[in-house]
Parts: structure tokens; sequence; C-alpha cells
């Protein structure tokens, strides 16, 4: 029998071409700067001469994936666009420890002021796709796809979504107006899988898939005769998760969830699943290390 539905993935939150131009993202490099700078870079402003000029190399320090270089270009426009950077790679690229990845030049004070949060924008979401790659990496040659999950940083989930990407990984959910996952606690306020997947799939708006999570066979069996087009599969053993796919046998999109690690990944993927989705690729991520080195023009 044919699947129903397709994977409940948001890969096209916005395009990455226009994501960097989002009002949103604007308001974070305002808010970020205030919260660094504050009234003011005091030990710029007391130490470096006003006509000062610099030029500063941004290097990877360890290997890697990008993401999130063209922030840097937006730090520095809302200083005031007096720094000019050159890029030598693009997001999604993998570096090497040593690699240049941009320059910058102007006035040494703005360089300095900008530094900062440049380079945390740039590590944080080079780390998401750094660590979303060594998982695409491990279930290479199988169908599965690692996607992300909600499990963001507040305020910064465009952008480490965007990061995933860059790693080679999907998006689930944007937020909870844009796809409807029913968990555990949905379905002991609705009544069990059968109420909660018909109260959905009654009223969801047209084109809506519905996704249920269940954590035994029993519940599996319940969500496809109640039509889910999606069944996540929680905290499962590898042997119950394929015995679940073989129950499903393509009447719904299959996801693996809870607990996942780079250790476990792969033996998931060859359960047969669809999606796997992953926490960790934006709650524990490491940040990439990268530095600015300036030096006086």
């Amino acid at each position: 029998m044919a699947r129903r539905g397709v994977p409940p993935t948001t890969n096209n939150l916005t395009t990455n071409n226009q994501l960097f131009d989002l009002p949103a993202v604007a308001d974070l490099i305002r808010t970020a700067l205030a919260e660094d700078v504050g009234r003011g870079d005091i030990t710029t402003r007391l130490t470096v001469p006003a006509a000062a000029r610099a030029r500063g190399t941004l290097l990877a320090k360890q290997d890697g994936v990008l993401a999130g270089l063209p922030l840097v270009e937006r730090v520095f426009t809302a200083l005031g666009g007096r720094v000019t950077i050159q890029t030598f790679v693009s997001d999604g690229a993998a570096l090497k420890s040593g690699s240049r990845v941009a320059s910058v030049e102007g006035p040494a004070a703005d360089v300095l002021i900008g530094e900062r949060l440049a380079l945390n924008f740039v590590q944080q979401l080079s780390g998401v796709a750094t660590l979303t790659r060594r998982y695409v990496d491990a279930v290479r040659g199988t169908k599965a796809r690692v996607i992300d999950t909600r499990k963001t940083t507040p305020g910064l989930r465009v952008l480490e979504k965007y990061a995933v990407r860059m790693g080679g990984g999907g998006n689930h959910r944007a937020g909870l107006d844009d796809g409807i996952l029913i968990k555990d606690n949905h379905l002991v306020a609705a009544g069990g899988v059968t109420a909660a997947v018909s109260a959905a799939r009654g009223a969801a708006p047209h084109g809506l898939k519905v996704q249920v999570e269940c954590a035994t066979q029993a519940q599996v069996e319940e969500a496809i005769a109640a039509g889910a087009d999606a069944i996540l599969l929680d905290n499962m053993s590898t042997a119950d998760m394929a015995e679940a796919v073989r129950r499903i046998a393509g009447r719904a999109v299959v996801e693996a969830s809870g607990g996942v690690t780079l250790e476990t990944v792969r033996a998931i993927a060859e359960t047969g699943v669809d999606l796997i989705s992953v926490g960790a690729l934006t709650h524990s991520a490491p940040a990439l290390d990268l530095s600015l080195k300036i030096q006086l023009t």
C-alpha cells in the first residue's frame, strides 16, 4: 500500500538567501549588541586611537562545517557598515584546522567591538552544522534522514535549524503552529491514540499531516488503524523499531526518536525508519573553535 502523506519536515522555513535579512535576525543582532556593548566598549575607547584601522582574518582552529558566515557582515553593518568583509568559503563548506574563512577590514574600533559577537554566532552555528554532518555521515547508505527537533536555543531556532541544513540534515517543525505531533501527554489528555488522531484529522487545516508518538506496538497498530500520516517511535529498542516498521509496511512515514547518539544512530537507521530526530544537534553541539586575528593597516 502506498505511504500516506510525506515526512512532517519543514526544510524550507525560509530560503537560505532570505534568512539573514529577516527582521527577526536584525532584531536579534541589535539585542545581542546591546547586551555585549551596553553603553560602549570602554577598553577600546580608552586604548585604541580613533583613527586606527585594522584588518582581521577569521580562521578555523579545528576541522568542521561552516554555518552562519553571513552574520559576520550583518553584525558589522549594524555597527555602522564601515567594515568590509571578504569571504573565502561558503556556508556548508568543510573546514580544516587553519582554513581561512573570511577577512574584515575597517576602523580598528569597529573590528574590536564586533569581533566577539560575530565569532559567537559563527562558532555556535558551525558547531551545530558540524555535529549534524557527523550524524548524516553515520547513516550514509541507508534511507534514513537525520532531522532536528524543537530543542533549540530560545530566540535562535531559525538560525540553528539553518545550521542543521548546512550540515546536511533536515528540519522538523519550526514551531507548534506548523505541524501536528500528538505526543504522550496529548494522548493522555485526549483519551488515547484513536481519539487524538480522529480529533486532529477531523479538524486539521487542509494539507497538514498528522503524526502520533507511539511507545508500544499496540499504539502503533492503533495509530495505523486511525489513519495517522506519520508515526514517531519513542525510545523503542532497535528490535522493536524493526518490528514497527514491518507492521506499518509503508502506510505511514516512520520516525525514530529518543536518546539517539552517534554510537546508536546507524543501528537505528538500519531498522528501516524514514527519519531519525536528534535533539542533540541543537541542544548539545559544542561550538566550533574559530578565531579572528587582527593587525593594524
